[in-house]
C-alpha cells in the first residue's frame, strides 16, 4: 500500500486491525505502515502529558492519519506550490495544500501529533510539522521524487531534506566563491553585448545562476571522488561556460569574435564558436584536479546527449576500469528541447541497460520558459519540462533560478544522490531569457506582457548582492571593486585580442587516447596495410570459435551449425561470412584491440546467422565462443534498446573516446539507420572537418533487393555517397568474406581513424557462392576493386561495373550463358572511389565497346548518381546505367514484381551489344522525341 492511500484508510477499525497485526509482527504490514506504527508507539511511550487529545481516542487516531496524510501531501505535492518562478505567476492547482485539504483545521495548529515522529520532530504541534513541510518543499525549491519505487532512496532523500528543511546554510567564504562565479558570468555576457554589437552570442542573461551551479558540482563532484567530467550542451550559455568553467581564456573567445581563429592554410572548415568543444584541467579550491571535456555539438538540439554518453562509457570501460564512481556525464538542456526532443526520452532509457550505463547523469536544464518563439503552453502537454524524466524514476528538482544558494544546495544533493545510486537526477532551473532567441531577435513580437516582466526584472547578480549586503556578508564597495576589477580584465584581454595578428585555435586532435594517430594525407587515405594472418592463427581462433563446451546444453541446430563452422575451420578450409566476421574480430583481439558491437538483434544476428552470443538450451545462461580465445582485449557485444538515433550517437562516442577499439553500429536492416540520420549527417561525415575531432566508428546496414519490401531493401547508399568529400568517411560494399575480414582489419591497422560505412549482405549469409578460401584470409589484403578472372580480356565487348549482391546475379548469367565476352567488374570501396584501379581496367579490356553500370536500386537512388557524377567526363568513362527505373520508393513490395525487374536488369546487362549504326538511330530518335516534347 502507497503512502498516499492513507487518505482512502480512514475506517478507525481498519487501522485498529493493522496495528494489532504490527504488534503482532511488524513485515506483515506495509512499510509505510510500520514507519506510522513506530511513530505512534514512539508518541504513546513519550507523549508530553498536555496538548494531546485522547492519544488513544478513535477521533485523535483518525486525524492522526489525517496528519500523516498532509506530510505526504506536501512530500508528493509541495512542488506545485513551491515560490520557484522568478518572473511569472505559477499557475493554480486544486486540491490545493490548505489544512482542509487533510481533514484538518486551524484548531489543530496546537495540537501535538505523534506523526510529527515521520519528519524527525517527534511528538509535535501541527504548527511545527506544517512550518517544516512549507520550508521544506514550497520555497525556492520544488522536489519530484515520491514516485520512486524504492523506500530506500525515498529515505534518503527524506532525511536529508526535512533535517534541513531545504534550506542552504553556506559559509562566508562559500558564499563569497558564488557571488565571484555569478559576477564572472553577468559581467561576461554584459560586456560581450557591449563590444560586439549585433553578432550572435546566445547569451546566457536571465540564467547566470548556471554557472555558480556548475562550479558546485565540479567541487562537489571532486569531494565525491569524481576525477572527471563529460558535458554536452547547446549553444544557450556556452561561451559562458567554456571561459567561466572550463577556463577557455576570454582572450581566446575575443580573438573568435574578431574573425582572427581563421587559418588560411588549414583544411578544416570550421565552426561557429558557440559549438565548440574544448578540454582541460582545473584545480578545486582543496588542489584537486578534475578534467573537464565539453563536447562539441550541432544546432541540433540534445543531439549531443548520447555522444556524451557514449565517451564516458568508454573512459569508464578503459581509463576507469569499470569504475563509474570517477567520471560522470552532465547534459545541460533547454526546456523547450527536452520537452520536444525525442532523443531524450532514448538516452535516458539507455542509463540502467548492461551495454550502455554510465553510472547516473546529471541534468541541468535552463528553463527559459520559452522555444524560440513558442509559448511553453504551446511547447509540451505535460506539466513540466522535465516529466520525462518520471518514466525511468528519475527524481527532480526545480529551483529558482534567482537563489543561487537554494541552486547550489540542490547540486550538491543530486551530486551525492548520485554517487551513493549511480542514477540520474534533474535540475529544473527556473529562470528567462532576458533577450530574444538570439541577440538580434525581438522577443516582444511574440510574448509582450513576459518580456515586459523581465525588463523591469533585476539580474542574479544584483538580487544575491543585495542579499548578502543586507545579511553583512559583504558590504557594497566589495561588490562594486568585484565587478570593476573583472571588467577591467576582460578589457585587457579584448585589447590583446585586437593587437594580435592572428590567433590559431589549438585544438590537441591527438593527445590522451588519440595519440601515436594523425590525420591522413590522401595517398594514405587511398591505400591498403597488409591485414594477412597466419593459417596457425586462423586454425586456432576458429577452432576455438566453433567448438562447444561439452558440459552445457545447447539447442540441437546450434550444434550442427557449430559442426558445420568446424568443417570449415578443418576439412573444406573455405568460409562462409559469418565465419570471416567472426574471424576478424578473434584476430584483432587476439592483437589487443578491444571490439565492441552492439545494436538491435547483433548477439545472433537479424538474419540468424552471427550466432556470436549462445543462450543455452535449459537456461538463460549465455555462451560467447570469441571469449574462449586467448583473448589480450575486450570484448563487448551487447543488444540495444530499440533505438537507432540514441545508440548510434552513444557508439560515435565511445568510438571518440577510444580510437584503439573497433567499434561497431549494426542497423537491424540499413534502412533503419535513417532514424539516425542527424548523428551521420552531423557528426560522422563533418566532424573532422567542422571540430578536428576524428572517429573510427563502423556501421554495418544489411542491404539488398530480395523482394522484401520497401523498408527491408536499400540503406540509401545514395544518401552516404553525397556526403562523401574531403577524405572524410569510407564506404564499402563488400562481396566475399575475405573482403568484409580484411577491411575490419583494416580499421585498426592504419595510423589514422575514419568512419567506415559498410553495406553488408542478408541473402548472401547462406550462399554457396558467398564463400572465401583460406589462402585469401593468410595472404594479401583487402580490395577496393576485384577483377574478372573468368573472361578472355582480350574477347571483351562490354564491361559490366557494380557493387554488392547484384554481382551475383550477374555471375550466374555469364556462367550459365558461357559469356566470355562481357566481364563483371566489383567496385568493393565506393569512397574513396578506386578511380586508378577503375582506369587500369579500362586499359586491360581496350576492344571493350561499352561500360556499364548495374545496380538494382532506382535509378536516382544506389550508387549511380555519385558514379554518374564521378565519371561523367568522356575521358574518363563514358558509362551508361542498368537499373530500376527511377522511383519514389526504394523497392516494389510485390515479389513477383521484384523478380521480373531482377530478372529485366540481368537480362539487359547481357543483351547483346549494340552496333554503331544501330546506337546512333537510337540516338537520333530520342533526340526528335525530345525536341517534340514526347514521352
Amino acid at each position: 500500500m502507497d503512502r498516499l492511500n492513507y487518505i482512502n484508510s480512514g475506517n478507525a477499525d481498519h487501522i485498529n486491525s493493522l496495528y494489532e497485526a504490527y504488534k503482532q509482527d511488524p513485515e506483515s504490514v506495509d512499510y509505510s505502515w510500520q514507519k506510522f506504527f513506530e511513530g505512534f508507539q514512539f508518541g504513546q511511550d513519550n507523549a508530553p502529558a498536555a496538548g494531546v487529545a485522547g492519544a488513544e481516542t478513535p477521533e485523535h487516531f483518525q486525524k492522526e492519519i489525517n496528519v500523516l496524510n498532509m506530510i505526504n501531501g506536501y512530500r508528493s505535492r509541495g512542488h506545485l506550490f513551491s515560490k520557484t518562478n522568478p518572473v511569472r505567476e505559477r499557475r493554480k492547482y486544486f486540491p490545493g495544500k490548505e489544512l482542509e485539504t487533510f481533514g484538518l483545521s486551524d484548531a489543530d495548529l496546537d495540537t501535538v501529533f505523534n506523526a510529527g515522529v515521520e519528519v524527525g520532530l517527534g511528538p509535535a504541534k501541527l504548527r511545527d510539522i506544517r512550518e517544516l513541510l512549507e520550508q521544506t518543499y514550497c520555497q525556492a525549491i520544488g522536489a519530484e521524487y515520491t514516485y520512486i519505487r524504492n523506500p530506500i532512496k525515498l529515505k534518503w532523500f527524506e532525511d536529508r531534506m526535512e533535517k534541513k528543511r531545504n534550506t542552504p546554510s553556506f559559509s562566508q567564504d562559500e558564499k563569497k566563491a558564488m557571488l565571484s562565479k555569478l559576477n564572472e558570468a553577468v559581467v561576461f555576457e554584459n560586456f560581450l553585448g557591449t563590444k560586439f554589437l549585433g553578432q550572435k552570442r546566445f547569451s546566457l542573461e536571465g540564467a547566470e545562476a548556471l554557472i555558480p551551479a556548475m562550479d558546485s558540482v565540479v567541487k562537489k563532484g571532486s569531494e565525491l571522488g569524481i576525477e572527471e567530467f563529460i558535458i554536452g550542451m547547446a549553444h544557450r550559455g556556452r561561451l559562458n561556460v567554456l571561459t567561466n568553467i572550463m577556463e577557455k581564456t576570454y582572450k581566446e573567445v575575443f580573438s573568435e569574435f574578431e574573425g582572427k581563429n581563421y587559418d588560411s592554410s588549414q583544411s578544416f572548415g570550421g565552426d561557429v564558436k558557440y559549438h565548440l568543444g574544448y578540454s582541460t584541467d582545473v584545480e578545486t579550491k582543496d588542489g584537486k584536479k578534475v578534467h573537464l571535456s565539453l563536447c562539441p555539438n550541432p544546432s541540433h538540439l540534445e543531439a549531443v546527449d548520447p555522444v556524451v554518453e557514449g565517451i564516458t562509457r568508454s573512459k569508464i570501460d578503459f581509463k576507469y576500469k569499470g569504475d563509474h564512481s570517477k567520471i560522470a556525464p552532465i547534459l545541460i538542456h533547454g526546456d523547450a528541447s527536452v520537452a520536444g526532443q525525442g532523443i531524450v526520452y532514448e538516452v535516458l532509457q539507455m542509463e540502467k541497460l548492461d551495454g550502455y550505463s554510465t553510472g547516473g547523469t546529471i541534468h541541468l536544464v535552463i528553463n527559459n520558459q520559452i522555444g524560440f518563439t513558442t509559448n511553453y503552453k504551446d511547447a509540451r502537454s505535460s506539466t513540466y519540462c522535465t516529466d520525462v524524466a518520471k518514466t525511468v524514476l528519475s527524481p527532480v528538482f526545480h529551483v529558482n533560478g534567482d537563489d543561487v544558494e537554494a541552486l547550489a544546495y540542490v547540486v550538491n544533493l543530486a551530486m551525492e544522490y548520485r554517487q551513493v545510486f549511480n542514477e540520474d537526477v534533474f535540475i529544473d532551473i527556473l529562470c528567462y531569457r532576458r533577450y530574444g532567441h538570439n541577440e538580434a531577435d525581438e522577443p516582444k513580437f511574440t510574448q509582450p506582457v513576459l518580456y515586459k516582466a523581465i525588463d523591469a526584472h533585476p539580474n542574479p547578480l544584483q538580487i544575491y548582492s543585495k542579499k548578502l549586503v543586507a545579511e553583512k556578508s559583504v558590504d557594497e564597495a566589495y561588490v562594486k571593486n568585484l565587478e570593476k576589477t573583472f571588467r577591467a580584465e576582460l578589457q585587457q584581454m579584448l585589447d590583446e585580442a585586437k593587437a594580435a595578428d592572428r590567433f590559431t585555435d589549438t585544438i590537441p586532435m591527438f593527445e590522451g587516447a588519440w595519440k601515436g594517430l594523425h590525420l591522413a594525407n590522401h595517398s594514405e587515405f587511398i591505400s591498403t596495410p597488409d591485414t594477412s594472418v597466419s593459417e596457425q592463427v586462423i586454425s586456432e581462433i576458429g577452432n576455438a570459435l566453433t567448438t562447444l563446451p561439452k558440459d552445457k546444453v545447447f539447442f540441437k541446430k546450434i550444434e550442427k551449425l557449430f559442426e558445420d563452422r568446424q568443417n570449415m575451420v578443418n576439412k573444406t578450409k573455405v568460409f562462409d561470412w559469418a565465419m570471416g566476421e567472426q574471424l576478424a574480430y578473434g584476430t584483432l583481439l587476439k592483437e589487443g584491440f578491444p571490439v565492441r558491437l552492439s545494436g538491435e538483434d547483433v548477439k545472433r544476428g537479424t538474419f540468424s546467422h552471427r550466432h556470436a552470443v549462445l543462450t543455452l538450451a535449459d537456461s538463460e545462461e549465455e555462451y560467447t565462443p570469441l571469449e574462449t580465445i586467448n583473448n589480450k582485449a575486450k570484448l563487448s557485444i551487447y543488444n540495444s534498446l530499440l533505438s537507432e538515433y540514441g545508440v548510434l550517437g552513444f557508439e560515435y562516442g565511445y568510438a571518440l573516446a577510444n580510437p584503439n577499439a573497433l567499434t561497431i553500429w549494426e542497423a537491424q536492416f540499413g534502412d533503419f539507420f535513417n532514424g539516425a540520420q542527424i548523428i551521420i549527417d552531423q557528426y560522422i561525415a563533418s566532424a573532422e572537418t567542422k571540430w578536428q575531432r576524428g572517429n573510427g566508428l563502423v556501421m554495418l546496414l544489411p542491404h539488398g533487393y530480395e523482394g522484401q519490401g520497401p523498408e527491408h531493401s536499400s540503406a540509401r547508399v545514395e544518401r552516404f555517397l553525397e556526403l562523401c568529400a574531403d577524405d572524410n568517411i569510407q564506404v564499402a560494399n563488400c562481396t566475399t568474406p575475405a573482403n568484409f575480414f580484411h577491411i575490419l582489419r583494416r580499421q585498426m591497422h592504419r595510423s589514422f581513424r575514419k568512419p567506415l560505412i559498410i553495406f553488408t549482405p542478408k541473402s548472401l549469409l547462406r550462399s554457396p557462392n558467398c564463400m572465401s578460401p583460406l589462402d585469401e584470409f593468410t595472404g594479401g589484403k583487402f580490395h577496393e576493386l576485384i577483377d574478372d578472372n573468368y573472361v578472355d580480356p582480350k574477347k571483351v565487348k562490354r564491361v559490366l561495373l557494380c557493387t554488392g549482391k547484384v554481382y551475383y546475379d550477374l555471375l550466374e548469367k555469364q556462367q550459365t550463358d558461357k559469356r566470355k565476352d562481357v566481364a563483371i567488374v566489383r567496385v568493393e570501396q565506393l569512397y574513396p572511389t578506386p578511380v586508378q584501379q577503375i582506369l587500369k581496367v579500362k586499359s586491360k579490356y581496350e576492344k571493350a565497346e561499352e561500360f556499364i553500370w548495374v545496380q538494382e536500386e532506382p535509378e536516382n537512388m544506389g550508387a549511380w548518381p555519385y558514379i554518374c557524377r564521378k565519371f561523367h567526363d568522356d575521358k574518363y568513362l563514358n558509362l551508361r546505367v542498368i537499373s530500376r527505373l527511377e522511383g519514389s520508393s526504394t523497392a516494389t513490395g510485390f515479389a513477383k514484381q521484384h523478380a521480373a525487374q531482377q530478372a529485366h536488369i540481368v537480362s539487359k546487362a547481357f543483351e547483346a551489344p549494340a552496333g554503331k549504326k544501330v546506337k546512333e538511330k537510337i540516338e537520333k530518335t530520342t533526340e526528335k522525341m525530345a525536341n517534340a516534347g514526347a514521352d
